[in-house]
């Protein structure tokens, strides 16, 4: 599993609400903020991913797959202007869905979405370091988000509504109504749908890439080591510094942080 220190997670959070600083217009900006700093302690923490082999399944993952998508979407941004597409949204549209499209994974106001696995032979043999929390009540991940950010007072535009309730793309069946369709009249009207979608896709690969494709080749030039890569056995936890992350009130989280 990767590790974040304490250093790079309080500086992954520093660059998370600096793009609000930097794209959000007010009021917008002020009430996106009071939200992220209420729950800055459980975000700042999260992992994108419950399983190793997915993407950036450990703690502080979430942050940082969400500010590599948000690059991302500004970088596949240009590549589309390149190519004289209408820009049917706004960088502030682009900005807010990527920030906020897999809000959902928080949880609710009460409690964590993904909890540490308590079963030990799942972390060994699945590489489940975490569990879903089967406290809160059944919701998508872009319907949670969108809840979130409606409960709390932040207002969200129609491109924006789409683009984080769209943004898994075909890998959610329950997209197709939107994405495939035939008649003009009926496809999306904004290309910001993609760009995050893409954004997205690019992002989870690169975290896959770096933190399982080396393990898998290693294992691949080495029979011997077959057994270890089939069994997933936990490695070894190392310490790091927590100063930048102290007094969490959540058990959860502080069982979290006793991971990093």
């Amino acid at each position: 599993m990767n590790k974040l220190s304490a250093e790079q997670i309080q500086d992954n959070w520093i660059e998370f609400i600096g793009y609000i600083d930097q794209y959000i217009s007010e009021p917008r900006a002020s009430k996106l903020k009071e939200f992220y700093n209420t729950y800055a302690e459980r975000v700042m923490l999260m992992p994108a991913s419950h399983k190793k082999e997915y993407h950036n399944a450990f703690p502080g993952g979430y942050v940082e797959h969400v500010n590599r998508v948000i690059r991302a979407s500004l970088r596949i941004n240009e590549v589309w202007s390149d190519f004289e597409v209408e820009e049917n949204y706004t960088i502030e549209e682009l900005v807010f869905s990527a920030m906020n499209h897999d809000l959902g994974k928080m949880g609710d106001t009460e409690n964590e979405s993904y909890i540490p696995q308590t079963d030990q032979w799942r972390k060994d043999k699945l590489g489940e370091d975490y569990k879903f929390n089967d406290r809160l009540e059944f919701m998508s991940v872009p319907d949670r988000g969108l809840y979130l950010l409606n409960s709390h007072g932040v207002s969200y535009t129609k491109n924006e509504f789409l683009t984080i309730k769209l943004h898994d793309g075909l890998y959610d069946e329950a997209n197709k109504p939107y994405l495939i369709n035939w008649a003009p009249e009926t496809k999306p009207r904004t290309s910001l749908i993609y760009i995050v979608h893409q954004a997205d896709l690019l992002a989870a690969r690169i975290e896959w890439e770096k933190e399982y494709m080396p393990k898998f080749k290693d294992n691949l030039s080495s029979p011997e080591k077959n057994s270890t890569l089939l069994s997933n056995k936990r490695e070894t936890k190392t310490p790091t510094k927590a100063k930048a992350l102290s007094s969490f009130k959540s058990d959860s989280l502080k069982n979290m942080l006793d991971n990093l």
